[in-house]
């Protein structure tokens, strides 16, 4: 998404120069112009297509070919004065299309109600002063203050930030928060790349931060994305395949008319008892109990996909997703968990290692710094292995930061209290980089380019496999 005009984008400008454009400042905007911007720039929501009313739902039902040839035989059956033929039809085509009506309103009104209950406040920065307002009342020049779990309001600039660490998997599908602090990146850099910038639907994982607000509503990326979905949505295979059935019925029927029509008057019968008769033979090709038993089976499906927390908005998706061998999705898929597990624990060797999952646990239970996602699997997988910290008492901690790219813990065993154990945690080459020696098979032996190369060699290949490594560092001394 590029900004209107020349304008360079906000991320590769100065903060106090694109909040004073806003009309905004240290103070956050004014009352009046934040009611001035709201008018102009509307509500702060990626939606504008407006909920079908239950009237266009209703007609909805009423497209298919197949409900259309019922309608037009029942029609026929009524100038024929054939009163029950044409009950029985019409009972059809009305109960089967009131069914997919009901369920199909049923699912638009559970998704209206998820989104009241979803309704978000937001802190800003007004006259000066903090306040509550309404996600949707957000406007470009806000002063929105962040903090752990709450979700980005608007695309903005980070002004400041402490600790600021954002997950931005409902954009770029990457599970793992990244850090964002002020400053100044590169006019064509990535959406990946701008770590000055927060986007709408990010949700803040940990620290706190104030960001500008630049773009709100459909102006902002998710706005981007939600527009290329609202584009008409393809007809599903099942649709396709039930509407086109119904054409081929429609043919059918017209050539058979016209054939037994002509046939009778070939053979000098009266037209209006050779027409009623074509039109007879119509009526009975019709398949007046497809319609009804495709909805009662769609239906169906709808009801035991709800008993399991899944809302169908279209009665006819339900076939496409059960005709499917494998599903193909990325990381944003919504199927997807968003959650990080502890997959393997290997020593030097590349063999796995108890020891190596205790001291690793250690370090992750003992921080009490920045929480990660990647601390807390390796929590949950040790307390899975039955580790805790009992008997060890923590001295000292390290804490990670962004320069360092490690942290460390201290602890002592209560059983040696004049001992300490040092435990070290963090990026594969920066715990690398302080490194003299390694563990092999319980002898330590030096750290040379060729050992050093060789585990370069496994992080690339775990890299290569789609993990994320770290490395782990310890080292014992006499306390002092």
């Amino acid at each position: 998404m590029s900004e209107a005009g020349s304008e360079p984008p906000y991320w590769s400008q100065n903060a106090s120069s694109l909040a004073a454009s806003l009309g905004s400042g240290p103070g956050g905007l004014s009352a009046d112009h934040a009611a001035t911007q709201l008018a102009l720039v509307g509500p702060n929501s990626v939606e504008d297509a407006p909920r079908l009313s239950a009237l266009r739902l209703l007609l909805r039902q009423f497209e298919s070919p197949l409900v259309l040839i019922l309608a037009v035989a029942a029609a026929l059956s009524l100038v024929l004065q054939q009163w029950v033929d044409a009950a029985i039809i019409l009972a059809i085509v009305f109960g089967s299309s009131l069914l997919s009506f009901v369920q199909e309103y049923r699912a638009s009104t559970a998704v209206e109600e998820l989104k009241k209950r979803l309704a978000l406040m937001c802190r800003v920065v007004r006259d000066g002063v903090e306040q509550t307002v309404p996600v949707s009342r957000v406007v470009p020049g806000d002063l929105i203050l962040l903090s752990a779990g709450n979700l980005v309001p608007a695309d903005g600039l980070v002004i400041e930030a402490e600790d600021f660490l954002v997950s931005e998997a409902s954009m770029t599908g990457e599970s793992f928060p990244v850090e964002k602090r002020p400053g100044i990146v590169q006019l064509d850099a990535l959406i990946t790349e701008r770590t000055n910038a927060v986007f709408l639907g990010a949700s803040v994982r940990s620290g706190t931060a104030k960001v500008l607000a630049v773009r709100t509503g459909r102006r902002t990326e998710f706005g981007a994305i939600a527009a290329r979905l609202r584009a008409r949505q393809p007809e599903t295979d099942f649709a396709r395949g039930v509407r086109q059935f119904g054409y081929l019925l429609i043919r059918v029927m017209v050539v058979i008319v016209l054939f037994v029509l002509t046939v009778n008057l070939l053979l000098d019968r009266p037209v209006i008892e050779s027409l009623l008769f074509a039109v007879a033979l119509a009526v009975g090709l019709s398949p007046e109990l497809l319609p009804a038993i495709i909805s009662v089976t769609l239906s169906a499906g709808a009801r035991a996909m709800g008993k399991r927390g899944v809302i169908v908005r279209r009665l006819d998706a339900i076939e496409n997703l059960g005709s499917m061998d494998i599903l193909c999705t990325d990381k944003t898929g919504t199927l997807t968990e968003g959650t990080i597990i502890l997959s393997d624990v290997l020593d030097a060797g590349k063999r796995p290692s108890d020891e190596v999952r205790r001291l690793a646990f250690l370090n992750a239970a003992f921080e009490t710094g920045i929480e990660n996602p990647l601390d807390a699997a390796i929590v949950a997988a040790g307390e899975s292995a039955g580790l805790t910290t009992g008997n060890l008492t923590k001295i000292d901690e390290i804490p990670y930061d962004f320069m360092r790219r490690r942290l460390t813990i201290v602890v002592a065993e209560d059983a040696a209290p004049a001992q300490r154990l040092f435990v070290t945690k963090g990026a594969f080459s920066n715990v690398l980089d302080i490194c003299s020696s390694i563990d092999c098979n319980g002898v330590e032996v030096p750290l040379d380019a060729g050992r050093r190369a060789d585990l370069d060699a496994i992080f690339k290949a775990k890299g290569a496999e789609g993990f994320r490594v770290l490395a782990l560092a310890t080292r014992k001394v006499a306390a002092k």
